[in-house]
């Protein structure tokens, strides 16, 4: 009964088959396998254009890496002061562009909002020697609030980032999620709104360990595979990286884990709602809840044996509550009863004081 986080679940029967089917015979090294090459092609059907795919082994390093192809050392990348980049890659961004400036922007439920965005390069001292200049602006799909962009929004921030001659990259480390939540195309969420590099998770919804940075600017594209190199991610056995990718899109697996997560998730806040007292931080839109529950709740659910995190410090009221692809909906049933349980306890606890 965990849900501290989507990486906490075991990998996608497919992808661990997978794994074991390309665990024969001996291949070319360092990408120049079939698995990989085979790549080039389905995510290009995928996104329905012409990519060029790079497979990496962390959000980690698919992040960094797509942002020192943007950046230079004296650059600025834009990001929301919540995202993963800013807040969770212990300074890798800064370290793998040689120094580049993250500069934060706040926006409401961690989404960075087209006319803020506009008014700060508008600002930013393009051609000043004394500042950093602005190179490219990175948004989170789904957000580190667990809310989504529609393609309306990020197509109204890629015009803000082709008026000032920036680059848009997309963490998309809980991609799968937002793409199932709209609906949509992966196509109208990236490319087609103007996103240039794509950081294309897939740890988080039933991979071993593999993540990919696509690439729709492919001239961008050139010099990743030196800064991969240099970073230790280029795999001399690529194919188990890539037939993880590959059986991770074939047959539509990604989107079919992160709509049941995405389902578990809408079932888990449609029982708290129903929970008198219950506030919600964020709208529920993918895979997490961000949830405020009274400290005598919050530690009695925890004594029972579930596990989540607390999202604003060690002793906040304020907790994070993720489902993933194999979540059983026994657990979301069994974690809404202990919440309305011990709720019903703090109200009687607090009447007869």
């Amino acid at each position: 009964m965990n849900f501290c986080s989507d990486n906490t679940t075991r990998v996608s029967p497919e992808i661990m088959a997978a794994i074991a089917s390309a665990n024969s015979g001996t291949v070319m090294s360092y990408g120049d396998d079939e698995y990989t090459q085979r790549l080039q092609v389905k995510f290009s059907e995928l996104f329905e254009t012409s990519v060029t795919v790079f497979p990496v082994a962390t959000g980690s390093a698919a992040n960094s890496l797509a942002l020192a192809v943007m950046t230079p050392p004296y650059g600025a990348v834009y990001c929301h002061g919540e995202s993963h980049i800013n807040l969770d890659e212990c300074g890798a961004p800064e370290f793998f562009t040689g120094g580049a400036k993250l500069v934060t922007i706040t926006g409401n439920h961690a989404k960075i909002e087209a006319e803020t965005l506009g008014k700060i390069l508008d600002k930013a001292g393009v051609g000043v020697v004394h500042h950093v200049q602005p190179a490219a602006v990175s948004i989170t799909q789904a957000t580190e609030a667990g809310t989504v962009y529609n393609p309306g929004e990020i197509s109204q921030i890629s015009e803000v980032v082709r008026r000032h001659n920036l680059h848009l990259h997309m963490d998309g480390a809980r991609f799968a999620n937002a793409v199932a939540s709209l609906g949509c195309s992966p196509a109208d969420v990236t490319w087609r709104a103007g996103v240039d590099i794509l950081s294309f998770g897939a740890t988080k919804n039933g991979a071993m360990a593999a993540e990919s940075v696509v690439f729709f600017n492919r001239k961008l594209a050139n010099t990743f595979p030196f800064y991969r190199k240099r970073s230790g991610h280029l795999f001399s056995k690529m194919r188990f990286l890539s037939a993880q990718l590959e059986a991770y899109i074939t047959d539509d697996l990604w989107l079919k884990n992160a709509a049941h997560a995405n389902q578990m998730t809408a079932r888990l806040a449609a029982g708290l709602a129903s929970i008198e007292g219950v506030n919600f931080c964020h709208p529920i839109e993918a895979n997490e809840i961000f949830v405020q529950l009274p400290e005598s709740v919050i530690a009695a659910v925890l004594a029972e044996g579930f596990m989540f995190y607390r999202w604003d410090s060690e002793t906040g009221c304020t907790v994070r509550l993720v489902t993933a692809f194999n979540t059983q909906e026994s657990d979301v049933i069994a974690l809404v009863e202990s919440v309305k349980r011990h709720y019903s306890l703090f109200y009687k606890g607090r009447f007869y004081k």
